[in-house]
């Protein structure tokens, strides 16, 4: 039954996890059980496990392996997403190495590439997930773009075009002129950054005058149309219906008037891009403006920005600006910051660009989504969060699905080059069915990588086949997730699985923050700051890693990474594996035949109790998703109460000094079996190794029953009792620590109290008292405070620690008189300080306070140390 003296984490964690999954341990079907569902969030298919990764995937890994013991059938469905801009990408960067492009290929070749790709790499982060522990079924491993996942996104799209929730248009979208493709407005990261507002003059058609538009982006004026006032801005009232003359391009515009306008911002008269900003295309709309495109694809002035064609965006800017001084129309320029659109990918700025794209209509799906929260068939964990999804809802705009990439979900759309006829297929189309032409060809672009990601908990359980899967696991029981992609992924979701499935895809959302690091920043590549799980794991171990990522965490709130802390997670595993070592060495021969309770002693009641109690609160705080409150009452009782306490208090039994030895054996074999089974989810590999060597029923802890409170131990009386005990031996070693007296040294201590019932108490474990104590214990109800002794009071008993035969009086009152001496010294340096008319005026008010705090600290000690130093003469 013994186990090494030291804990390897590396040979252990390997070695379980290859036995779990070699022997199907992991994997379900459908059956009669009560099904508990998981669908993991899919990590990109480029990625490797990072922080963010580590915890949601070990939130659902406790989740799932809690359940799994209840007795649920549980699915914990994996898989990766296809990451369509990020694969695509990595696969370009690889062509330019080799001095070729995707074009040089052509899309065939290229995604032939990027499928083996994929081969090589895209199990990278699968692989490291087994590291974590991750119990998925990975029998049923899924990927966005499998042949399923793929029907099932084929699917979708025709159904929704077919009912007019899909269409095509020109329509403003944000483009990213690296990745060359529209990314959603979700996919938008916003950054404040340092910019100027230039003040150009635009001259009025009729000799009269000008007006003076404020932008921040002097290289999209080539493609205004108009410039608008305020309808009840009275500065401009009698200029709108005239016309300006558009600077360097020489080109009339109207001057219009709309509410959008700000009259607050610069000078109140905005110019009006409706190719290049998306308010403005809404006023181009109403009032019915040309949409002049003047950047192509790549941020590049086209053939519509005159004498600037083919300068990028910012050398047009610097041209456009020095020009404009040239003639005079520059007013000025003017520093400020602002916040601008970044592609979330590559972190390029981002241009609003009228292009032509496939968009789903929103309103519709959005409605009963709304109505799912409203009437709680979906719940957010925390419920603040509701309402954040809520109002994205609310607001929400048509969501651009198209992409101009290769990699991806092609759209199922064909165009007949000879009459024009858009063909929705879902079969391949080899000729128009209006006109018969076989000059057809499919749309080039690929769909949203989030559109398949929203059909995630359905497509992968086989829709639109109907399978047994999706009758037995469908809705999943909750979504784990971060708060970060609420809207990105959780809502169209639930509208997918709403229109598709009539029902939400999910009971519960349990939202988690960001891991951040130490200092409370995001972690990031810029920054240098990140931490990588993989590395962690191989030198802390898995189980460290996952109870730091959650000893300490609410559900919503971002956590800070400290190695402190993951120093703290290895600290305790070692702890458990220590005193897993002792039990397991006094259990040679064990047998177990169950606890007597007519054997038990109050140290063992006490114990059973608490465990009862911890039971109920571990369980508690896990279906309430207070995953971090269920490992907080794990390590309290664990580090402290189990170890600390009990298995202390059972060594003079096993050791043969008192009777009951086998009744020790018999609730500590219990109470670690039932702790390791508790743990388990949380630390699956140190608890699995442990539980092996203990007699137990079954092949792996992980399908043993989850723990239930056995009424017969609870047992407050115990506990309370139990609770005095302990204080009274705190308290001794207390006094004994104060004065420094070694552990081997021991010494009387005199327990005083009237009380019948106490004394009783202290009689029956006076053992106790002698064995963690180092100290012998006298019980009395009244005697006066001897001389030369240390006095406390602990749970309503009086202590008295005679000293004379613990320390040698005279050396302790040197070494008093010494700590006086250093005390004194710095009262006499902090009372000169504090009365330095220069300190007190230049010092900041935080640091004098701070000065005054460590005064009265000393002088608290001084007090100490001298009734110490006199108690000492008096004795002497």
């Amino acid at each position: 039954m013994s186990i090494p003296s030291v804990y390897s984490p590396q040979e252990v964690e390997k070695k379980w996890y290859k036995y779990w999954e070699e022997n199907g341990f992991f994997h379900t079907e459908p059956d009669e059980r009560k099904p508990f569902s998981i669908v993991m969030p899919p990590p990109n298919v480029t990625g490797q496990l990072h922080m963010g990764h580590a915890l949601d995937n070990t939130m659902q890994d406790i989740l799932t392996r809690y359940k799994r013991m209840q007795g649920y059938n549980t699915l914990w469905l994996p898989g990766t997403d296809h990451a369509g801009i990020a694969t695509q990408a990595k696969v370009e960067e690889e062509l330019r190495k080799e001095g070729l492009s995707k074009d040089d290929l052509g899309r065939e070749k290229f995604l032939e590439r990027v499928w083996a790709w994929k081969e090589k790499y895209g199990n990278r982060i699968t692989e490291q997930l087994r590291t974590l522990g991750a119990s998925c079924d990975w029998d049923r491993e899924r990927f966005t773009l499998d042949e399923g996942c793929s029907e099932a996104v084929k699917e979708v799209f025709l159904r929704l075009y077919e009912k007019g929730l899909i269409y095509r248009d020109y329509y403003i979208t944000n483009w990213c002129p690296h990745c060359k493709t529209t990314i959603s407005d979700i996919e938008v990261e916003h950054q404040e950054q340092d910019g100027k507002l230039y003040h150009i003059k635009y001259p009025l058609e009729d000799g009269t005058g000008y007006l003076t538009v404020a932008t921040t982006r002097p290289e999209t004026m080539l493609g205004d149309t108009a410039v608008a006032v305020h309808p009840d801005d009275e500065r401009y009232r009698g200029f709108v219906g005239k016309k300006v003359i558009l600077p360097l391009l020489n080109r009339p515009i109207p001057v219009i008037a709309d509410e959008y306008v700000d009259r607050e911002f610069g000078t109140g008269v905005v110019k009006i891009t409706p190719a290049h900003d998306p308010n403005d295309f809404e006023v181009g709309l109403r009032h019915q403006l040309p949409q002049v495109v003047v950047l192509d694809d790549e941020a590049i002035m086209n053939e519509n920005a005159g004498s600037y064609q083919g300068l990028d965006r910012y050398a047009a800017r610097k041209k456009i600006v020095e020009d404009l001084k040239e003639l005079g129309l520059l007013v000025k320029e003017e520093d400020i910051k602002h916040s601008v659109g970044h592609c979330y990918r590559c972190d390029t700025v981002i241009e609003p660009r009228l292009s032509k794209q496939w968009f789903v209509r929103m309103k519709p799906l959005a409605k009963p989504a709304i109505e799912a929260a409203l009437k709680g068939e979906v719940k957010f964990v925390p419920e603040r969060f509701t309402k954040i999804y809520l109002n994205w809802l609310y607001n929400i705009r048509d969501w651009c699905i198209s992409r101009q990439l290769w990699w991806g979900h092609r759209i199922p759309v064909w165009y007949c080059e000879e009459c024009g006829e858009v063909i929705p297929s879902r079969e391949e189309v080899k000729s128009c069915p209006k006109c018969q032409s076989t000059r057809v060809h499919q749309d080039p672009d690929v769909l949203d990588t989030w559109f398949s990601s929203a059909l995630w908990p359905f497509s992968t359980m086989g829709w639109p086949k109907n399978t047994e899967e999706l009758h037995y696991y469908y809705p999943t029981s909750v979504l784990v997730t971060g708060r970060d992609i609420i809207f990105f992924w959780v809502a169209r979701m639930l509208f997918m699985g709403l229109e598709f499935m009539k029902q939400v895809p999910f009971r519960e959302v349990l939202i988690h923050g960001l891991v951040l690091d130490a200092q409370g920043r995001k972690m990031s590549k810029s920054l240098g700051n990140g931490v990588d799980p993989v590395e962690v794991i191989a030198s802390h171990g898995a189980d460290s890693l996952r109870f730091m990522l959650v000893t300490g965490n609410t559900p919503g709130n971002d956590l800070r990474f400290h190695f402190e802390r993951l120093d703290g997670a290895r600290n305790f595993a070692n702890k458990l594996w220590n005193a897993s070592r002792f039990v397991l060495m006094n259990l040679e021969g064990f047998n177990p035949q169950g606890i007597k309770k007519e054997d038990l002693t109050l140290a063992d009641r006490w114990i059973l109790s608490r465990l009862n109690s911890v039971i109920e609160k571990v369980t508690a705080n896990l279906e309430q998703y207070e995953l971090g409150e269920a490992a907080r009452e794990l390590y309290e009782f664990i580090w402290d109460e189990f170890c600390d306490w009990y298995v202390e208090l059972s060594k003079p039994r096993l050791y043969g000094k008192m009777p009951g030895g086998d009744t020790a054996r018999e609730v500590l074999y219990w109470v670690l079996k039932t702790t390791l089974e508790l743990l388990h989810p949380f630390m699956p590999f140190i608890t699995e190794e442990i539980w092996q060597k203990l007699p137990h029923e079954g092949k792996t802890i992980m399908l043993a029953p989850w723990p239930t409170v056995k009424v017969e131990y609870n047992n407050p009386d115990a506990v309370k009792e139990m609770s005095s005990l302990m204080e009274v031996i705190r308290e001794i070693r207390r006094l004994r620590a104060e004065v420094n007296v070694p552990p081997s040294k021991r010494g009387e201590v005199i327990l005083v109290t009237a009380d019948s019932s106490l004394r009783s108490l202290l009689n029956e474990n006076s053992w106790a008292i002698s064995a963690l104590a180092q100290s012998e214990p006298r019980i009395v109800a009244q005697m006066p405070a001897p001389d030369g002794a240390l006095t406390g009071v602990a749970a309503g008993i009086t202590l008295y620690l005679p000293l004379k035969d613990l320390i040698d009086l005279e050396k302790e009152k040197e070494r008093l008189n010494k700590e006086l001496k250093k005390v004194l010294a710095e009262i006499e340096r902090l009372e000169k300080k504090l009365n330095n008319p220069g300190f007190l005026a230049k010092a900041p008010a935080e640091v004098i306070n701070k000065e005054r705090e460590k005064l009265s600290g000393f002088y608290r000690e001084k007090e100490i140390l001298e009734q110490r130093i006199g108690m000492f003469s008096h004795e002497l």
